[in-house]
């Protein structure tokens, strides 16, 4: 089974989290909510959903996980500018382990420079920021390239699921 790395801060889109950590866990992977802080308890933005996060982004390695997921919402933005959270999901990317992003989730590969050739989807509203960090941009449900998988809105989830559960 494989382990996987969920990268969450507050005002993260409920479903977007609750969904695929759950059908993740439910398939028996191991899965870890990784944050700035341990310990820490982070509200979803439709105060649906809570989560503690497991680690620091200081505490782990990549080398440590299978694949990592970044759920949308306000979370990404709360996160792009962490050092350390760049330095992980370019280590994953690396590696060419798959990197899950869904809504605004792909502001975190954007800030970490990873976007340049790659064909990707996001939160709609994003296209032009997407487009001007490299990347070719397709306003579908969900879109694989490579090592990465990327959705638009909770209403891709199932897509968004089914190809994350194809590679772990």
């Amino acid at each position: 089974m494989s382990k996987v790395a969920f990268l969450l801060a507050n005002e993260f889109e409920d479903s977007e989290m609750k969904v695929p950590y759950d059908e993740v866990k439910k398939a028996g992977h191991e899965v870890h909510i990784i944050g700035l802080k341990a310990g820490e308890t982070l509200q979803g933005k439709g105060g649906k959903a809570s989560y503690t996060t497991d680690k620091a982004i200081s505490e782990v390695h990549a080398s440590d996980y299978d694949a990592v997921v970044i759920p949308g919402g306000s979370s990404p933005e709360n996160l792009r500018t962490d050092a350390n959270i760049l330095k992980f999901v370019t280590e994953i990317n690396a590696a060419n382990k798959p990197i899950a992003a869904i809504c605004h989730g792909p502001q975190i590969l954007a800030s970490a420079d990873l976007l340049k050739g790659r064909t990707i989807t996001s939160y709609p509203p994003l296209k032009d920021d997407m487009v001007n960090a490299g990347a070719d941009f397709k306003d579908h449900e969900a879109v694989v390239d490579g090592n990465y998988i990327t959705s638009r809105t909770p209403e891709d989830e199932p897509a968004f699921v089914r190809e994350l559960m194809k590679v772990i």
